[in-house]
């Protein structure tokens, strides 16, 4: 049989695996995702008009900002959020900042359920509740985060504290960093403002997550969302402006 050779024949075949990748990108459904979690320590106190000299040589000798690496894996009905490593050169401004190695955020996409075991001072908490229903406002903004184009969304927790965050429909699971979720597609970008925080993805992995990295033993006192912040404000009512971003950590 004769051989037909056609010079346009690697282009074609070249267009057909870019477009095969793109396709790809577009519907990612399950993977791994790395995020840096920073954390601005020295702008609360700057933003007081901290006068106290104690407060002013420690800001000297301890970083203006923290940061620690996060994972979330997940697939099309769950997620799963923990710290992945802390970073051994932080030193921290605030008792009880640093990251837990026992925080756990679990997610269940077909439910719409999350539990969560959170560790607040000595106490282990196991909230189990519905995912949060925020009010997001979706803007046209948007911005490239670990190689995806992700679009701007805003929202408030606890009433008055903004939430930015960016996600992208190029992976569509509504999942994010900490509990926050309900978006057309994955968060890979969060700030929040008044806790002087971000969260923005470094690296995204195409794994199978397995059962048990989605399913982890929890354990702690459960709680709803609501009951643990009763909690925290029998606890801490006392506490002033320190209380109140405990409060809003709490929440995330």
């Amino acid at each position: 049989m004769k051989k037909i050779f056609s010079p346009f024949l690697p282009l074609v075949l070249a267009l057909f695996v870019v477009q095969s990748l793109g396709a790809q990108a577009n519907f990612i459904q399950e993977a791994r995702v790395e995020y840096e979690k920073k954390v601005n320590q020295h702008k609360p106190y700057e933003e007081e008009g901290e006068d106290n000299m104690w407060q002013q040589e420690r800001m000297k000798v301890i970083p203006r900002f923290v940061s620690d690496v996060y994972e979330l894996k997940f697939n099309q009905k769950l997620s799963a959020y923990r710290l992945l490593k802390e970073n051994p050169n932080n030193k921290y401004m605030m008792w009880g900042a640093k990251p837990s190695e026992t925080e756990v955020f679990c997610t269940n996409l077909e439910t719409q359920r999350q539990q969560i075991q959170k560790e607040i001072f000595e106490n282990v908490y196991w909230v189990q509740d519905s995912i949060r229903q925020l009010d997001w406002k979706i803007s046209d903004e948007t911005r490239e985060i670990a190689g995806f184009e992700c679009r701007k969304a805003v929202t408030k927790i606890c009433d008055s504290v903004y939430v930015v965050a960016f996600y992208t429909d190029q992976i569509p699971v509504s999942a994010g960093p900490e509990s926050f979720a309900g978006l057309p597609g994955l968060i890979l970008g969060l700030a929040i403002p008044r806790l002087y925080t971000t969260w923005f993805a470094t690296k995204v992995e195409l794994i199978t997550p397995t059962t048990a990295q989605l399913n982890p033993p929890l354990k702690g006192k459960k709680v709803t969302r609501q009951q643990m912040q009763n909690d925290m404000q029998k606890s801490m009512k006392e506490w002033g402006k320190e209380g109140a971003m405990r409060m809003w950590m709490s929440q995330l």
